[in-house]
This record gives C-alpha cells, structure tokens and sequence, in this order.
C-alpha cells in the first residue's frame, strides 16, 4: 500500500482552521493585551522615562564638569601666565640689580684706584723731596769737603753748612720768581 495518508474529517492538521481556537486565542490575547497595557506598559514607561532621566541628569553632569574643567584650565593657564610674567621681571630685576652692583663696584674701584694713585703721587714727591734734601747734604759736605781742601783750612762744618744751606735757598728763591 502506498504510503498515502488521507486525512479524515475532524481530525487536526497544521493547515486546518478551527474556529474556537482562533477565538481563545484572541481572548487570551486581548486579556493579556489589556493587562500588559494596564499594569506593564506604565511600568516599561516609568522605567524608561527614570532611564531617560538619569541619561539626561549624567549628560547635564558632564557638560558641568566640562565647563568646571575648562574654567580650571583657563584658570592654570592664567596662573602660569602670571607666574611666567613675575619670573621675567624677578629676572628684570636681578639683572637691573645686577648692572647696578657692578656699577657700583666699577665706581668704587675707580675711586681706589684714583686715591691708591693720588697716594702713590703723594709718597713719590715726599720721597724726591727726601732724596732732594739728601743730595743737597751730599752736595753741601761734598763742597765743604773741596772747599777746605782748596783752603787747607778745616772751618767748622755746622757753619758752613748753614752758609751753603742758606746760599742754596736764595738760589731755589730765584729760580721761583
């Protein structure tokens, strides 16, 4: 026998239509409906309005912190700018400081150097003065020495002395005129 199978009347098959099942169905399906729309859909919606809320409360956060960063950032950069501008002119000032110290010590080695000068000067002329006097004694016992040889006569020194002495003046009084 072939292996035909004939439906009977009755009985179930996938394409069959049964009229009472669509029914319940549609009746479980407008209860469930109802009940899905009366206590889950303000649930799902609640939860979805929360969810929105808390995305939207996050997002408002975030644009806070941005605008409370970007004021820090304006903030930093205006520090360092001013701590950039106080160094230069710390630096200015040192350096002013600087320039005026070595001024300063400049003048004052100038002014050393000037008195060590004027001093040096000074000793110079004592010293020729010195010398100038030893060698006007020099020269006064050397001519008394000559003088009492040419005379072979020994006169007493401190006489002569004061004579070539006073004789030397009148000649350094003359040249001064």
């Amino acid at each position: 026998m072939p292996a035909l199978l004939l439906v009977q009347e009755g009985e179930f098959t996938p394409f069959s239509i049964n009229t009472g099942l669509i029914f319940w169905t549609i009746v479980v399906f407008g209860v469930l409906l109802a009940l899905l729309w009366r206590f889950g859909w303000p649930a799902i919606l609640k939860s979805v309005e929360e969810r929105e809320h808390r995305i939207q409360q996050q997002l408002d956060e975030a644009e806070r912190a941005r605008a409370e960063a970007a004021r820090l950032l304006e903030e930093h950069k205006r520090t360092i700018a001013t701590a950039k501008a106080d160094a230069q002119e710390i630096v200015a000032k040192a350096k002013a400081l600087a320039d005026k110290e070595r001024e300063t010590l400049l003048a004052k080695a100038r002014q050393e150097y000037d008195q060590l000068l004027e001093r040096a000067r000074l000793e110079i002329g004592a010293e020729k003065e010195k010398a100038i006097v030893a060698l006007r004694r020099e020269a006064v016992d050397l001519s008394i020495a000559a003088a009492s040889k040419l005379l072979e006569a020994q006169l007493d020194s401190e006489t002569n002395r004061k004579l070539v002495m006073q004789y030397l003046a009148q000649l350094e009084a003359g040249r001064a005129r």
